[in-house]
């Protein structure tokens, strides 16, 4: 009840504070300077049909206009109809539409400068309903109903087509499908789980019980989420299927341990007492070294994959608590009411019945466990081969990683047949590109005439010699309307004419007395020439400014949503591998902590290691792109995988403690653990493929690859450790005998001498 009411607070994030930072220079510059003082958002409403330079249409849209102006949190609206007031006003003194189609669209022909980015052609026009860069999300799909309202209201002509669109349109939209999207991808995870239980874990009675103990661990989650106040992103939401891959492993170890100590015991409590002193400790230890493969993720600069390692940590503890407390008690109590069932004779004889089956099933497991030891011999046989064939296809993967894609577009992680994207992007094929370059200038005094020309002549010679940049927009063009083409010699011509220019117009550009803004339109930059290519724009045009000095006493800072992305990169490419060796170095340290044993703290990480090479190379080869999720895989595998080789060793050093030889050990750990470890394989394996079906390609991708590199995390673990671990036991057994030996004939020295 507690979680279900922290799960109610918890928020969507889609915005730019989800990528980068909020501490990082790059976001103070475009969070303080430009969204909160020049960024306007807008909501689009485009009208398209055969002819809309018409009355009709233009009443319709000064009525929607009317209607949207009255609703809080709208600065303004600009549509044809209402600049086809202002010409009217400053004519005639009376702010009206023209009565002829005829008048309105000589209008609108005659003032290209004032329509063209309003009526692109004859069969479009564009309302914009702007709010400001920091109205909430919450604030924006308030306005967003608001203005469909408006339009169902207008009646504009019904042989027009309306769309309403924009930024805030679909982020809105993403929001709502990510919130949809959740309950698929957990509804498609506790059924892969009921699939998987059902398979691998008929042994025990109540077989299914894990999976409801392992969602009450995710509802747990959520709870914690919320009081934290963790938003809800693109990648965060793919933690909750992760969790219940990693999180029923957990509830399978205390179920499976229980059972066996029940029947042993018989004596409930004593059961209980002993399963938990045991057990316990065991998946704690591997829940510490998954939870420090997860740590390293806190050091991305990116919010969304802190917030996705927040949760991993999270919820991987929330369900141990869950399995130790509400599972172990839960099994008990099931125990308890099935003594006092009548019936339970029967199922006894029942069992009985069935004894000739089961025993088929453990000749099946006899299968298994051959399997596995044919494996082993052939890997120990020819271990110098299978651990250089190994290495070199890690080193491999690690080379190619270096060539996979790196992809920041929003754009293209969201569904691509959301009705949202494709009206954004219809809007994009109309109006061309969105994306801009934001130039910040810091004055001595806006209304420098200096200052002004300096804008105009360095916005029209970027314009014109960089081919990514189309146009350029500032106070300029306003101030030459109301002077006559030209810009005034003095600061006192200028300042008239910013008195006379509208607030709403000005604010977009002008902001105090000693702040300007000029804008680059860089048209599908994002998608055209890529992040790494607007960082090279961005450079050009720094490097531009030196070449064109500003005025003395003035800086410039460059912003935008479209810079601000760049340190992405950084994060996705030295930050990604800056996690995984943190990763390595957290799990090495904590085993060493552990274990006080160099080998037993190296021989787990080692195949953990070869593998996120190998995950390298299956990216390179499958075009699979770097995401804010992909980056995260390093962590990941050694969070997950790792402990499969922590399995093994455990089984393979119990072994030797009682006598066993190197070879005899691994024997016996690879088909005795073997076969629980490919079904805590497959049970993680089934969890993340929930992931796959995701509508967003970034969660679909990052499913794929998981699903993949837990395998290869299986691989390595049959295929990659035995070898391992045994020509480096057997290297330290055969360093201590010959120290031993040392230490005699030492000690016969000493002896012959006295």
């Amino acid at each position: 009840m507690i979680a279900t009411q922290g799960a109610k607070q918890i928020e969507m994030a889609s915005g730019t504070e989800t990528f980068v930072g909020k501490d990082s220079q790059l976001y103070q510059d475009y969070d303080h300077l430009y969204k909160n003082i020049f960024q306007t958002q807008s909501i689009v409403v485009m009208v398209e049909g055969n002819e809309v330079k018409s009355v009709e249409l233009m009443k319709a849209v000064s009525r929607l206009e009317h209607q949207l102006q009255a609703t809080e949190g709208v600065i303004e609206t600009t549509s044809p109809a209402s600049l086809l007031k202002q010409i009217s006003y400053r004519k005639t003194g009376r702010a009206e539409i023209p009565n002829t189609d005829e008048a309105v669209k000589a209008t609108i022909d005659s003032n290209p400068d004032m329509f063209g980015g309003i009526v692109p052609d004859d069969t479009h026009i564009l309302i914009s309903v702007v709010m400001a860069g920091s109205t909430t999300d919450a604030k924006q799909e308030t306005i967003l109903h608001a203005t469909e309202e408006a339009v169902t209201f207008a009646n504009i002509p019904p042989s027009y087509n309306v769309i309403v669109t924009g930024d805030p349109a679909f982020r809105v939209s993403m929001n709502n499908e990510m919130s949809s999207s959740m309950g698929l991808l957990l509804g498609l995870s506790a059924l892969f789980m009921l699939i998987v239980l059902s398979l691998v874990f008929r042994h025990v009675r109540w077989k299914l019980l894990p999976l409801p103990v392992v969602l009450l661990g995710i509802i747990y989650t959520f709870g914690v989420m919320g009081f934290l106040k963790i938003p809800l992103s693109m990648v965060s939401m793919a933690a909750f299927p992760v969790l219940i891959g990693v999180g029923i492993d957990y509830a399978i170890q205390f179920h499976n341990r229980l059972e066996e100590e029940l029947r042993e015991k018989g004596n409930r409590t004593r059961a209980v007492v002993e399963t938990v002193r045991h057990t316990g400790p065991a998946v704690l230890i591997a829940l510490c070294m998954t939870a420090l493969g997860f740590v390293s993720l806190f050091t991305s600069s990116v919010p969304m994959i802190q917030d996705f390692g927040k949760l991993l940590l999270i919820g991987t503890i929330m369900c141990y608590l869950s399995a130790v407390f509400v599972g172990v008690i839960t099994i008990a109590t099931f125990d308890s009411f099935a003594e006092k069932n009548p019936l339970r004779k029967m199922k006894a004889l029942k069992k009985l019945e069935k004894a000739e089956k089961t025993g088929q099933k453990e000749q099946k497991n006899r299968k298994l466990e051959g399997l596995l030891k044919n494996l082993t011999d052939f890997t120990v046989k020819y271990d110098v081969i299978v651990l250089g064939i190994a290495a070199l296809l890690c080193l491999g993967g690690i080379y190619a990683d270096q060539s996979v894609d790196i992809q920041t577009d929003v754009k293209t992680f969201v569904p691509q047949d959301m009705p949202a994207l494709m009206d954004l992007e219809h809007m994009g094929d109309i109006m061309g590109g969105e994306n801009e370059l934001n130039l910040i200038l810091k004055v001595k005094d806006s209304a420098d005439p200096e200052v002004l020309k300096w804008i105009d002549e360095f916005g029209e010679h970027e314009v014109e010699g960089r081919g990514h940049i189309y146009s350029a927009a500032s106070i300029v063009p306003l101030v030459k309307e109301y002077n006559g083409g030209t810009i005034p010699d003095t600061k006192a011509e200028v300042k008239a004419i910013y008195e006379q220019i509208p607030e709403y117009r000005k604010s977009h550009y002008v902001y105090g007395k000693n702040m300007l803004l000029l804008n680059f339109n860089i048209g599908h930059a994002v998608s055209d020439i890529k992040v790494t290519g607007i960082e090279e724009l961005t450079n050009v045009v720094k490097e531009d400014m030196r070449w064109m000095q500003a005025p003395p006493g003035t800086s410039v800072t460059i912003t935008g949503d479209s810079v601000v992305f760049i340190e992405v990169i950084s994060a996705l490419t030295s930050g990604r591998v800056r996690m995984t060796f943190l990763g390595l170095a957290l799990v090495l340290g904590g085993l060493l902590l552990v274990y006080r044993d160099w080998l037993k703290a190296l021989a787990p990480v080692i195949p953990m290691f070869i593998v996120i090479g190998w995950s390298g190379g299956i990216m390179r080869y499958l075009n699979i792109e770097y995401t804010p999720m992909t980056a995260t895989l390093g962590a990941l595998i050694l969070g997950v995988g790792s402990e499969y080789s922590i399995l093994m060793m455990e089984r393979y050093f119990e072994e030797k403690d009682r006598g066993a030889s190197p070879m005899e050990a691994i024997h016996m750990a690879s088909t005795k653990i073997g076969t629980a470890i490919i079904a805590s394989g497959a049970t993680t394996v089934f969890g993340f493929s929930a992931l796959i079906a995701s509508p967003f390609s970034i969660v679909s991708n990052f499913g794929k690859v998981t699903v993949i590199d837990v395998v290869l995390a299986l691989i390595a673990t049959f295929m990659v450790f035995p070898p391992l671990i045994v020509i480096l036991d057997s290297w330290r057994d055969k360093r201590k005998g010959v120290q031993v030996l040392q230490k005699q004939k030492n000690n016969k020295v000493q002896g012959a001498e006295i």
